[in-house]
């Protein structure tokens, strides 16, 4: 009997659940409601640092919801349609193998925690500005971080030596400290830090972009992926120990 042929598209179902969600609020904002029905949904659901103000400035909801919520829901939200393809390739990229081996919950809680603190970044760096922040960057950087994890480890997605597929995504992670050791993980980091810095600071326009580059929740989503992979991991260590169980006019800044 032959085996099953490979899907030409392989790609979880919780990521692509995700991708057509994003693609779909985009669209919403930019084909069905009006510019003001667009604006009223952003000042209930995108992250603003001065919805943390006393008392809330006018043009944002001044009750407690946005101010919960806003910390995920911005992450649904992009600038146009250059910021959501952008976003859309790297979470098809990094989405997948976190996925298979997270598991489709606990990716998108993986997802939302990434997201929420790529939103504490950006409120510690911004507090007291208007700064309005759409998109899901500081999420999918967190995907990238743990992708940074597992995928270079023997027997992993990048290196099977001879295991199943399946079972590639299930090894034990790397720690940090084997991490902050092994050179492609460090040229990796030294080139992401770099990139985000250069254009968050607009040393260099980014392609697509008119708005500013919130890098810092780019970071924060990043370092939150780094330091909170076992927290969410369903694999063992190595040693078999048990993982740690708008009214205004200021630019968006684009997550």
């Amino acid at each position: 009997m032959p085996p099953p042929r490979e899907r030409m598209f392989n790609v979880p179902g919780a990521v692509l659940a995700l991708a057509a969600l994003l693609a779909a609020v985009h669209a919403l904002l930019a084909f069905v409601l009006t510019n003001d029905q667009a604006n009223d949904l952003l000042s209930l659901f995108a992250f603003s640092p001065l919805r943390y103000a006393d008392p809330v400035p006018s043009g944002l909801p001044a009750w407690w919801g946005p101010q919960i919520w806003s910390f995920v829901t911005y992450a649904f939200f992009h600038a146009d349609i250059n910021h959501l393809a952008i976003n859309l390739v790297w979470l098809m990229a990094f989405g997948p193998p976190i996925a298979r081996r997270f598991g489709p919950s606990r990716f998108l809680i993986f997802c939302a925690a990434t997201a929420a603190a790529g939103a504490a970044a950006h409120l510690a760096t911004h507090l007291g500005q208007f700064a309005p922040m759409i998109g899901a960057s500081a999420a999918i950087s967190g995907t990238m971080a743990a992708a940074m994890r597992c995928v270079f480890q023997r027997g992993g997605p990048l290196g099977l030596l001879g295991r199943g597929e399946e079972e590639s995504y299930h090894v034990p992670a790397a720690s940090l400290s084997a991490m902050l050791r092994d050179s492609r993980i460090l040229a990796f980091l030294a080139v992401w830090f770099g990139v985000n810095i250069v254009f968050g600071l607009g040393a260099v326009a980014m392609p697509g972009s008119e708005g500013a580059v919130a890098w810092q929740a780019h970071i924060g989503g990043f370092l939150a992926g780094l330091l909170g992979f076992s927290l969410f991991d369903p694999v063992p260590p190595a040693d078999g120990s048990a993982a740690a169980i708008n009214g205004h006019d200021e630019p968006i800044n684009r997550s």
